[in-house]
């Protein structure tokens, strides 16, 4: 990547896994909102999502809504604080539908078996699943013993997700996590013997003290666990939003230009591994049904990523977690004790939230495109939501110079992000997002 490019665009932008973006979510919407919202999939499918906020300890470099938690009776109260809000939604909307239901954190594992099942059950007797629908879970390979994995089994889960990072034992020391080859592998094998054989594995590349050698032989060990899917995501530094990355010292972090070939490593050696490239960050077996959506243009993106989900729509239970309804987007409070609190009450945990409206549906639509697919079709959208295509581009003031770099070109209705601007996109997308500021401390940078 040309120095000018990385000059002009490794700047704060979204990651679009929801527009609005998260940073735009406004306190406006509380829980009557939400519980409205929530009426419209009264006979509706969606996808849910469980979220435990807690860990066995904390990696430095994580920015997810997580906390280091061991104690039985906060774990005991959590998991009563889901089966309560479980209960809620089965009360406004009884006939709800679960087209895939996935488990994230932090580190869901750390409930416990028991918890787990619990809490499991109670979605199955409170709600119809769809048939074949997925069931997936994070877990820590460092901490998923025989009992946590029959658990697993025994709720259906189809798909687990490894959190590796990586291999390297100077950058897991710089990261506070400490994780051998051998000991994911075997609980990878523990997985697979318990009949769960789709396997994520998630990689980050420009941590502290990360090179292009040590990455370069964390993908070489992460290939011989032959997963079925990869997540690879660009280290976020945002210490202004998660004060334990400041433990990590800014200047052990990659520059950008380093950051543009880790990025182009990784792409490289996973697509030479027989991988399918999907979207931004993953890569996915020709078989799996990632790679078909990708085929069959139906791949979508949300909170979790990028998913081949059918549904639409996105139902979030537990702290932090972000719902995706009819109506709007709409998010817990995130402090574990407030929801609980909160739950213990009787009422929904809603804190923020945006309502969306047309202008931002056909924004939104377009970011999904060139997200899932690189390219959309600009007009065939405005047609969609009965705007003129061309007043709305010539409105698009930050298309210019992104044709002018050679990132997007455009014919007719149609955008494409050029092989060149695909580890860009996000910038591209950004022309679209009509609050995007570029200002400091509000986003990861995008290279």
């Amino acid at each position: 990547m040309e120095p000018s490019i990385l000059a002009t665009y490794d700047r704060p932008v979204p990651r679009y896994t929801s527009y609005p973006t998260a940073a735009q979510f406004e306190s406006s919407v509380g829980p009557q909102q939400h519980a409205e919202w929530l009426g419209d999939l009264r006979s509706g499918e969606a996808a849910l999502y469980l979220h435990v906020p807690f860990c066995r300890q904390l990696c430095w470099y994580c920015a997810c809504h997580t906390m280091a938690m061991r104690r039985e009776g906060t774990l005991d109260s959590y998991a009563a604080a889901l089966e309560r809000e479980l209960t809620l939604l089965a009360g406004i909307a009884p006939d709800f539908m679960v087209g895939s239901m996935q488990w994230g954190g932090g580190t869901p594992t750390q409930l416990g078996a028991a918890r787990l099942r619990a809490v499991g059950r109670l979605v199955d007797s409170l709600f119809d699943r769809r048939c074949g629908a997925e069931i997936s879970m994070e877990v820590d390979p460092r901490y998923c013993d025989e009992a946590t994995v029959d658990a697993m089994a025994d709720l259906g889960v189809t798909r687990v997700s490894f959190g590796v990072q990586d291999f390297d034992g100077a950058v897991q020391r710089a990261i506070n996590r400490m994780q051998s080859f051998e000991t994911t592998l075997a609980t990878l094998e523990r997985v697979r013997r318990a009949g769960m054989r789709k396997i994520n594995l998630d990689l980050v590349y420009g941590l502290p003290s990360q090179t292009l050698d040590t990455l370069a032989r964390t993908l070489d060990l992460a290939l011989a666990l032959t997963p079925d899917r990869f997540a690879v995501f660009g280290y976020a530094h945002v210490p202004w939003m998660k004060p334990h990355q400041k433990l990590i010292p800014s200047e052990t972090l990659p520059d950008a230009a380093t950051r543009a070939a880790m990025a182009a490593l990784v792409s490289e050696r996973l697509v030479d591994g027989g991988y399918v490239r999907v979207g931004l960050d993953h890569y996915a077996r020709p078989g799996d049904n990632l790679a078909h959506a990708v085929a069959n243009q139906r791949l979508q993106r949300n909170f979790q990523g990028y998913v081949a989900d059918d549904s639409l729509w996105v139902v979030g239970i537990g702290a932090s977690a972000i719902s995706c309804l009819p109506g709007g987007f709409s998010q817990n409070v995130s402090d574990p004790a407030e929801y609980m609190a909160t739950m213990e009450r009787g009422g929904f945990a809603t804190v923020r939230g945006i309502a969306v409206g047309t202008e931002d549906r056909l924004r939104g639509d377009i970011i999904s495109q060139l997200m899932c697919q690189y390219a959309a079709d600009v007009d065939a959208t405005c047609r969609k939501y009965g705007v003129e295509a061309a007043a709305f581009l010539a409105g698009i003031g930050g298309l210019g110079p992104l044709v002018r770099d050679g990132l997007a070109s455009i014919d007719g209705g149609c955008l494409t992000v050029t092989e060149r601007g695909r580890p860009l996109v996000r910038s591209v997308c950004a022309a679209f997002d009509r609050y995007y500021t570029g200002v400091e401390g509000r986003h990861a940078r995008g290279i």
